[in-house]
């Protein structure tokens, strides 16, 4: 598929279903590209779809099936986009960092295919805001999911989610009074099960 340059090739990638729930369209609104008049669509469509496609059957769907809908924050960032939220301060990483995360149409230094949102899981919300235990969020995943990378932030316990080819299935936190990392490969938390961690969440959760 080429990069689209109208309303109808647009709309037709809009359309493109990447799993059961999500479609390209979900993942394509960026206020940067609102307020900055800039086209948030992939420069490689086919890459795209299969990045995302991967992200939404092996992680969003599954997380969806077992905490319900899920509201996707931020995604897909074409490379004009991520560079003008990098160079103006929102919160972008490089566009050369964010290869196979937001960037979804362009593999890694490595030639690694992945794909990022960020999300809130509405219905584990009350528990967070109630405990500020965002780690129980992350340890099931982190036991459940072959995600590649999790940051979470503090407003709603919204967080990256990452599938990438190759994962190294590392959680980082910007949520005081935690900050910092909460598992890497090499860590003694890494490995076995965390169900004690997720027990009174996925009870007040209903999951």
């Amino acid at each position: 598929m080429r990069q689209p340059r109208s309303v109808k090739a647009l709309e037709t990638l809009g359309r493109v279903r990447l799993s059961d729930s999500f479609f390209m369209r979900d993942f394509l609104f960026s206020e940067i590209a609102a307020i900055a008049g800039l086209p948030n669509i992939p420069e490689d469509p086919d890459l795209a779809i299969a990045a995302g496609s991967a992200l939404c059957q092996n992680l969003l769907e599954p997380l969806q099936a077992r905490f319900g809908r899920l509201a996707i924050r931020s995604s897909y960032r074409s490379p004009a986009v991520n560079a003008f939220g990098n160079a103006n301060g929102f919160n972008c990483a490089s566009n050369a960092a964010n290869y196979a995360g937001h960037i979804w149409d362009h593999r890694d230094a490595e030639g690694r295919m992945g794909a990022t949102a960020c999300i809130v899981v509405p219905r584990f919300v009350p528990h967070y805001e109630r405990s500020g235990d965002w780690e129980a969020m992350a340890w099931w995943v982190h036991d459940h999911l072959p995600y590649h990378d999790m940051q979470f932030f503090p407003r709603y316990a919204a967080f990256n989610l990452t599938w990438r080819q190759e994962p190294v299935r590392s959680i980082y936190s910007y949520i005081p009074p935690r900050r910092g990392i909460l598992t890497r490969p090499g860590m003694p938390n890494w490995s076995g099960r965390h169900d004690a961690a997720y027990a009174v969440m996925l009870t007040e959760c209903g999951a």
